[in-house]
């Protein structure tokens, strides 16, 4: 390339440069001055503009992993961190202890009770927000939440229940030997334990199926004066076993459709 060509290209870029350069900083006046609702405004004027000329617009079926907001916009925690992040590391301590020492206390079953002792692990920080800032149970004036909580993640919810009184240590070293009537069921099960679990979860991908159902039904129930249950919402919480499953994503296009989910 020529002295001459160099020159005519650098001049280019730096054409470019500075043209961006203005486009992004009127973009930043923008929001500074007048909010990044407006800026969101003119960002879609200009998408819109780009169709109408047949632009080849850019496309990513992936995003950066950030927040979906500032910082600063961000709700401050209505609770205490401290207190909620150490009774957290008690409830890990005690979904890990309870499944070794059953294990331990029962060698007639040689030892292979399993436990999914990382699950719980795994999302306790997202359990304990809502059980402590969310979900509301059945009330006078609230239907109450739908849980539908993560199987094999089990082990965490007898934990918080022992932290609560509302199971005994006799109950944790049973656990997955419900049989003689006293133990902990290995999954989500109304029928074994009932007035503790609200439904029955992991077998076949039943916990998101059902959840869908129940989300729409709550809808239609409300959409016809049948039930008030505007206020109330399902939670159902999935891992890489529910995925597994065929029946796991067999409604999701109805929750789509119907925009039944909760």
């Amino acid at each position: 390339m020529s002295e001459e060509s160099r020159a005519q290209a650098a001049a280019a870029a730096e054409i470019d440069a500075q043209e961006t350069r203005e486009w992004l900083d009127a973009l930043s006046a923008v929001i500074e001055r007048e909010g990044p609702e407006r800026a969101h405004a003119l960002l879609e004027e200009l998408l819109e503009h780009a169709r109408q000329n047949s632009i080849d617009l850019p496309f990513s079926a992936t995003t950066g992993y950030v927040n979906t907001i500032e910082p600063e916009q961000e709700a401050r925690s209505p609770g205490n961190i401290a207190i909620e992040k150490r009774l957290r590391a008690y409830m890990r301590w005690n979904a890990m202890a309870m499944v070794v020492r059953a294990n331990r206390l029962n060698p007639e079953d040689g030892g292979d009770l399993g436990g999914h002792i990382g699950s719980f692990a795994s999302l306790a920080s997202m359990w304990g927000a809502g059980f402590n800032h969310f979900w509301h149970a059945e009330s006078e004036g609230h239907g109450g939440d739908c849980i539908y909580f993560q199987g094999h993640s089990a082990p965490g919810i007898y934990a918080r229940a022992y932290l609560e009184g509302r199971i005994t240590e006799d109950q944790l070293e049973h656990f997955r030997q419900e049989v003689g009537g006293k133990g902990l069921s290995s999954y989500p099960h109304p029928k074994l334990m009932p007035g503790f679990w609200q439904f029955p979860t992991v077998s076949m991908g039943l916990g998101p199926l059902m959840a869908i159902y129940q989300a729409r039904f709550l809808k239609y129930l409300h959409a016809r004066g049948i039930a008030d249950t505007a206020n109330r919402k399902v939670w159902v919480f999935l891992g890489d076993g529910e995925m597994d499953e065929p029946e796991s994503m067999g409604a999701i296009s109805l929750a789509a459709r119907e925009n039944s989910t909760t």
